[in-house]
């Protein structure tokens, strides 16, 4: 998984600790992780595509969340920035070469199996994780992000 969905998992954070301020620039939020800015706007917009994210153009503008918080799960920020595509993909290995010799194969092998049973797991877990979740797992964090943002605009 691309260090992109941190990114964006924690730009949402941000932008819902923020809700009050309106859309936050694209230039604003680069500052506030020191991240580039260019590459920072692919993600974010790649979370606007995907209806997580809301964009506003012009001097004024920047990005909000569409939704509120608790509706928007960590599956949703890491499938609209890293495809729905599985983490694994079997490519049947074993049906090629000396060790395939006239065997016929039925069904995916054991770590086919194993490996589809943890990655159902994992997007359970989270599409179970909200972004309101992960608000609310940080402690004073939100006041913290509210004071600085304001320090930052004065």
């Amino acid at each position: 998984m691309g260090e992109g969905v941190e990114w964006g998992l924690h730009c949402c954070v941000t932008l819902g600790w923020l809700k009050d301020e309106g859309p936050v620039s694209i230039r604003r939020l680069a500052a506030w992780f020191d991240l580039p800015q260019e590459y920072l706007k692919k993600r974010l917009q790649a979370l606007t595509r995907a209806g997580i994210l809301t964009s506003a153009p012009g001097a004024g503008g920047g990005f909000s969340l569409a939704r509120p918080p608790g509706q928007i799960t960590i599956m949703d920020v890491v499938t609209a920035l890293e495809g729905p595509g599985e983490a694994f993909r079997c490519a049947e290995i074993r049906q090629r070469g000396a060790g395939a010799e006239g065997e016929t194969f039925r069904g995916p092998c054991g770590i086919s199996r194993a490996m589809r049973r943890a990655e159902l797991a994992w997007r359970r877990e989270l599409a179970g994780q909200s972004i309101a979740d992960l608000m609310e797992g940080s402690p004073g964090a939100g006041e913290r992000t509210r004071r600085n943002y304001a320090r930052m605009r004065g």
